[in-house]
């Protein structure tokens, strides 16, 4: 199947991405909302997204939805703010590693965005903790950048239609970016989005 095609059945089946997907697709974003989706992108991992919200309300009751709040923010404050979120000592040091980088290293969400998309995500990956979908999450969905993310649910769905034999993040990232052949973010934002929207409601 035409993966153009694929996208627009999608986008006919589910509409605009909402729920979960209303922030992460909102465009443009404001400097808090990115900061809110570069935070969640690190809550999310290997949490369902009620909890991630859990946690996030947590942040926001407490003042400290910010990446410069979370980095000066005590530890064990922040333990039992994103508890709900699961592997909480860990993500505090992810989280703090993240607001670091992006904070003391480049000054900041708006200059960090300007920066080369391959550096940038060279940089992130070098943080302990985040991995390619991690990257690519804050590069598509905070900073704008054309990157598809690929994740289990765009795995099912390539498996689901027989697109590829080849599994690897990197192809299956190079397979969805040259068949779009347009390099546009947020073509990429709403499609990645109904690939998950899609992928469970189909697991249903």
């Amino acid at each position: 199947m035409d993966i153009l095609t694929l996208y627009n059945e999608l986008k006919e089946r589910y509409g605009k991405p909402e729920g979960q997907w209303t922030l992460w697709c909102k465009r443009p974003k404001t400097k808090t909302e990115k900061e809110q989706v570069i935070i969640e992108s690190i809550l999310t991992q290997r949490a369902n997204w009620k909890n991630v919200c859990y946690a996030v309300n947590n942040l926001k009751n407490a003042g400290l939805l910010s990446l410069e709040k979370i980095l000066h923010s005590d530890d064990e404050k922040l333990y039992s703010l994103i508890r709900p979120s699961g592997f909480y000592r860990i993500k505090t040091q992810r989280l703090k590693g993240l607001c670091d980088c992006i904070i003391t290293e480049y000054g900041g969400v708006a200059k960090a965005e300007q920066e080369e998309c391959g550096a940038i995500r060279e940089k992130l990956l070098s943080l302990h903790g985040i991995g390619e979908e991690t990257a690519d999450d804050i590069l598509l969905y905070a900073f704008e950048q054309p990157v598809f993310v690929i994740d289990e649910y765009t795995r099912r769905l390539v498996k689901r239609y027989n697109l590829s034999d080849n599994f690897s993040y990197r192809h299956l990232q190079e397979f969805f970016e040259n068949s779009l052949n347009k390099r546009d973010y947020a073509l990429y934002q709403d499609f990645h989005a109904l690939i998950v929207i899609d992928g469970k409601e189909y697991k249903n």
